[in-house]
């Protein structure tokens, strides 16, 4: 269950809620990348020289198993970063109801703002051009006499700005 639905209080109704964009995958899935092609060569460099080819032919079977080893230990890392990033996508929740705006962010340390829809005072954002072509944008939400809050990389944020004003100049639960 995530910390929206756990959040919502009896009657409150979730109308929309939106994460990150895949966009953050970009970076751990780059080195996920690198650390397999690392694997894989040094994979191919051992069966070489087991067959008494490649560029360390006639190794010692310590040095070929050093080198399956290291192999090893980097497709368990490229595992890790891949695993982080989908961790850290998932970690970031950004909701609407019908009587607040609901954000959590982080996966060890957790940053919540649960602001009530009547303290909304402005609700922005800011989206380069590639994340108006892929889906993706920061949202600065500011409070009432509050300082702003910005969140980066959030699929579909004109999206979640129209959700909060449609909510805010809607007509009012009784």
């Amino acid at each position: 269950m995530s910390y929206v639905e756990r959040s919502l209080v009896p009657g409150e109704t979730l109308l929309y809620q939106t994460r990150h964009h895949w966009m953050v995958l970009i970076g751990p899935l780059s080195i996920t990348l690198m650390f397999l092609a690392l694997a894989a060569g040094l994979f191919v460099e051992a069966i070489e020289a087991k067959n008494g080819k490649g560029m360390v032919a006639g190794a010692s079977t310590e040095a070929v198993h050093g080198m399956d080893f290291v192999a090893i230990a980097l497709v368990a890392a490229a595992i890790g970063a891949i695993g982080y990033g989908v961790a850290k996508r998932n970690a970031t929740e950004m909701a609407v109801t019908d009587r607040r705006v609901l954000i959590k962010t982080g996966m060890g340390s957790r940053r919540t703002l649960d602001l009530m829809l009547s303290r909304v005072e402005s609700i922005g954002v800011e989206e380069t051009f590639f994340g108006r072509m892929l889906g993706y944008g920061s949202v600065v939400v500011r409070g009432t006499g509050g300082t702003p809050e910005s969140f980066v990389m959030i699929a579909h944020p004109q999206e979640f700005r129209r959700n909060v004003q449609q909510q805010i100049g809607g007509p009012k639960p009784v």
